[in-house]
C-alpha cells in the first residue's frame, strides 16, 4: 500500500536536507555530448568504487543516458553556480564556452570543478519515478576546491567551522559587531589614510571624494548632507581647497545652484585611491578562501539591510549611488 503524501510538502522537506550541486555528462551514440545538473549523487561502495545518481523519467536526457556505457560526474565548485544554471537549461548549448578533455569513452570532462568521477555504467534501477544509475569509478580528480551546495531551494557554501570561531562569543567589548566593523573598516583604511597624508590631504577631503565618486556634480549641501552619515561636516571652504588643488571644479545647474564635479586630475586621483583600496581589500582576504570571503560579503551586506530602515532619508544608499558612479559596479549600491 503506498501512502499518501502532499508532493509538495514532501519536496519542501527533502530541501531541508544539504547537497552538493553536480553536472553529469556523457557522449552519446550520436557523437554528441550532453549533460545536466543533479544534486541525486551518492556514494555507494568503497570496494569496488561506485557511485550512483538518479535521472527523472520524463527527462529528455534519459534516452541518452539509458543506452551509455560511460558517464562522468562533476561536483562543482562554490564559483561554478553559472555553470550550474548552464546545464540546468534545456534546449541550449550547454557545453558553450566550457573548456573539455576527454575520459573513458569519450565522456567530456569539465575543468574548475571540486572533483569529477569517470564511470563505467554497472547497473540500471528503477525508482519510482526515476531511473538510478550505478557506475563503477574508473578514475577521479579531486580538486580541494570549496564545493557548491544546495538547501532549500537555494544555492549555498559551505564554509568550514574555524578554530577560531569560539572567540565569536567573546565579552561584549572586543565583541560587538559595531566596534569590529569599525576597526577593520579604519585597519582597511590605512594604506588610503597614507597615500592622502603624503598628498596633503585630509579626512574629510577624502570623504569628499568618495561621496562624489558614487555620482558626480552635486550641491554643497548636498555633499554636506552624505558626508554628515562620517560624522563630518563639508563647508564653501573644504571645496574650495579641493578646487585650488585642482581635483574639483564649480559649475552650475539647470537651477542656478553651485554644483562640484570632477576635475580631470580629480577623477585619476580617485581612481589611484579605488586602486589602492582594493589592493588594501585583497591583502585582507588573503587568509580567507572564496566560500569565506564570499559568505563574509553576503552576510555584511545582510547587516546594512536590516539596520537601512533606521537611516534618515537622505542617508538612503539611493541618494549615494548615481549612474555616473566611477566604481564601475552594479552591486556597488547594495553596500551603501
Amino acid at each position: 500500500m503506498t501512502t499518501a503524501v502532499d508532493a509538495k510538502q514532501f519536496r519542501k522537506a527533502l530541501g531541508s536536507f544539504t547537497t552538493g550541486v553536480t553536472i553529469v555528462t556523457t557522449k552519446g551514440e550520436d557523437g554528441k555530448d550532453y549533460g545536466l545538473t543533479a544534486n541525486s549523487f551518492n556514494s555507494v561502495s568503497m570496494d569496488p568504487p561506485m557511485v550512483l545518481w538518479s535521472l527523472g523519467k520524463k527527462s529528455s536526457s534519459l534516452p541518452v543516458f539509458a543506452a551509455t556505457a560511460h558517464f562522468a560526474v562533476h561536483i562543482l565548485a562554490a564559483d561554478q553556480e553559472r555553470l550550474s544554471n548552464q546545464f540546468a537549461k534545456s534546449g541550449t548549448d550547454k557545453f558553450a564556452g566550457c573548456k573539455l578533455a576527454r575520459g573513458d569513452g569519450g565522456v567530456p570532462l569539465l575543468e574548475g570543478c571540486s572533483a569529477r568521477f569517470e564511470c563505467r555504467v554497472v547497473h540500471q534501477y528503477e525508482g519510482g519515478d526515476h531511473v538510478i544509475f550505478v557506475g563503477e569509478v574508473t578514475n577521479f580528480d579531486s580538486f580541494e576546491q570549496p564545493p557548491l551546495v544546495f538547501h532549500g531551494g537555494n544555492y549555498g557554501l559551505v564554509m568550514k567551522k574555524a578554530e577560531d570561531v569560539a572567540d565569536a562569543n567573546s565579552s561584549f567589548g572586543n565583541g560587538w559587531l559595531g566596534f569590529l566593523l569599525a576597526r577593520a573598516y579604519y585597519q582597511l583604511l590605512m594604506p588610503v589614510r597614507q597615500n592622502l597624508r603624503s598628498n596633503g590631504l585630509r579626512d574629510i577631503d577624502y570623504d569628499i571624494l568618495t561621496v562624489l565618486s558614487m555620482g558626480d556634480g552635486r550641491t554643497v549641501a548636498e555633499l554636506d548632507r552624505l558626508v554628515s552619515i562620517s560624522g563630518s561636516r563639508v563647508s564653501d571652504g573644504d571645496i574650495h581647497k579641493l578646487v585650488e588643488r585642482g581635483l574639483l571644479t564649480l559649475g552650475v545647474n539647470g537651477d542656478g545652484e553651485s554644483v562640484v564635479c570632477f576635475t580631470e586630475t580629480g577623477r585619476t586621483y580617485v581612481f589611484e585611491l579605488l586602486a589602492i583600496a582594493k589592493a588594501a581589500q585583497s591583502d585582507a582576504e588573503r587568509d580567507l578562501d572564496y566560500r569565506e570571503a564570499q559568505v563574509m560579503t553576503l552576510l555584511l551586506k545582510r547587516v546594512i539591510r536590516s539596520t537601512a530602515a533606521t537611516l534618515p532619508d537622505h542617508w538612503q544608499k539611493d541618494h549615494f549611488w548615481r549612474a555616473n558612479n566611477l566604481w564601475n559596479d552594479p552591486v556597488a549600491s547594495d553596500t551603501a
